[in-house]
């Protein structure tokens, strides 16, 4: 990001730990810079296990917790969740109002998500939060008759500047996460229910991945995306 850019990003990530693994290092560079980072977490994880044991609703207790030890981590602005149920997300106005209102209460010059475009085995809710959240983007947010509920609680409309993806198909920015490789792992590995304890095998196949990004912008560890100007 160059000097122009503004200081405040909103994170938009399907499941509570999706940006952690997938742009966690570029999330931490970016709260050690001073920006202010946001984070909206679109579902509660509530089907994100294999252990039988486990009821739904203590998952999506857990999974909150998780989220809450990887902002204290990173030293995110805020967290906000909308709790709407795991792998039920759809692409209808009630999901695109709520993230149009999370632009405009929070009037990022950048926005961080996941990229809706990924073929082959892809998680719904992926997709449909990528997508959701471009539509969002453009035009919703800046159109001040869409969701003029929005005005009569004094929330005003806001333009976008720019739109990340992560887990792009076709990556065309990278960062330089060589720095943030720890604040990475400890903000990862706050996901226990998923990602399991932390490890230094673990942390080897993590700085693996980070390493081999790294070597294509020839800087030792790297997270790539897709960088999207916004257009007017």
């Amino acid at each position: 990001m160059d000097e122009t850019e503004p200081d405040s990003i909103l994170v938009v990530t399907p499941h509570p730990d999706d940006s952690e693994s997938a742009a966690g290092g570029t999330i931490a560079r970016w709260c050690a810079e001073g920006k202010k980072v946001v984070l909206v977490v679109c579902t509660n994880g509530d089907k994100g296990t294999s252990d039988r044991s486990v009821r739904p609703e203590d998952l999506a207790k857990t999974r909150e917790s998780e989220t809450l030890n990887a902002a204290k981590t990173y030293g995110l602005a805020d967290v906000v969740f909308l709790r709407l149920p795991d792998q039920q997300l759809e692409d209808n106005d009630e999901f695109r109002e709520m993230i149009v209102r999370q632009i405009r209460i929070h009037r990022p010059g950048v926005l961080l998500t996941i990229d809706p475009n990924r073929r082959y085995i892809r998680h719904r809710d992926h997709s449909i939060t990528g997508r959701v959240v471009l539509d969002a983007v453009f035009p919703y947010a800046r159109d001040h008759l869409a969701y003029p509920q929005h005005l009569a609680e004094g929330i005003e409309p806001h333009k976008v500047e720019e739109v990340w993806l992560f887990r792009p198909e076709e990556p065309d920015e990278f960062v330089d996460v060589t720095d943030y490789f720890e604040t990475r792992q400890n903000a990862l590995h706050s996901h226990v229910s998923q990602v399991g304890e932390r490890s230094e095998e673990r942390d080897e196949r993590s700085r693996s991945r980070l390493a081999e990004t790294g070597k294509k912008y020839g800087v030792e560890l790297a997270e790539q995306f897709m960088r999207i100007k916004v257009g007017r």
